[in-house]
């Protein structure tokens, strides 16, 4: 076909591959634009598989070698963008997980407005400037900084379900990390503990997955499992890196 051998085919497929993370950030959007929650979270969770098996199959297929003038890390960096930053913000805002209540119960517009804006502002932000720093990656395969995994952040609070006021100080706590030198791991890609954080990642996965199908809703024990494995995975390179085990 055009000339081109069977090996460049293959490679170019994984360009097609991680495309497809744009239609399914696409069909999140529309999901949440519906409010329905659960099932942009589960696209949002097929984007991020997605996200996780291009890279291998790109350096396995050599994709950079039969396609030196198409960047998979420029296309990768576009779609990180959408799914990771943008997408869980639009979440963030259009689901009134910020609604602030006063004291008999009621919602108050102007401050539960604010309080998803601001948010929203914080994680779009930061994120732009994040992707621009030429030294967010460690020789660890780690990263400095908070990773902008907004989307996992934003599920999190939908599982753990805290009040208004703890999920904007804990967005604008993770938001203040993305600067600080402090370590967050690849679970896949740093070696230390690797076996265990694949199996963390694992039981994210799969208790993640319960929480799209409960719809959101889980029962206390996938709840539990869920939020254990979302600490592990948020504080693990820190605590490495101050055993000296990262740089």
């Amino acid at each position: 076909m055009f000339g081109l051998s069977r090996s460049a085919l293959w490679a170019f497929s994984i360009h097609i591959l991680t495309a497809s993370g744009a239609y399914l950030a696409f069909l999140s959007i529309v999901a949440a634009a519906e409010y329905d929650f659960p099932k942009a979270f589960f696209w949002l969770g097929m984007a991020l598989l997605v996200d996780g098996i291009d890279g291998p199959l790109a350096r396995k297929l050599e994709v950079k070698k039969w396609w030196p003038h198409w960047s998979g890390d420029t296309l990768d960096n576009v779609i990180d963008y959408a799914t990771y930053v943008m997408i869980p913000a639009f979440i963030l805002y259009q689901s009134g997980l910020l609604d602030h209540t006063d004291a008999l119960g009621r919602k108050d517009e102007v401050i539960s407005k604010f309080m998803s804006f601001s948010a929203a502002a914080t994680i779009v932000v930061t994120s732009a400037i994040y992707y621009a720093d030429t030294r967010m990656k460690t020789e660890d395969y780690g990263f400095k900084g908070f990773p902008i995994c907004w989307n996992m952040v934003v599920f999190a609070l939908f599982v753990a379900s805290p009040n208004s006021t703890v999920s904007l100080i804990f967005i604008i706590f993770t938001a203040i990390m993305t600067f600080v030198p402090v370590t967050f791991i690849h679970p896949v890609r740093v070696k230390v503990l690797r076996p265990l954080s694949i199996a963390v990642l694992a039981l994210w996965a799969i208790s993640g997955l319960s929480a799209v199908y409960f719809n959101l809703d889980n029962p206390a024990l996938i709840d539990a499992v869920f939020i254990a494995c979302s600490i592990y995975l948020y504080c693990i390179g820190f605590v490495l890196q101050m055993a000296g085990k990262l740089s």
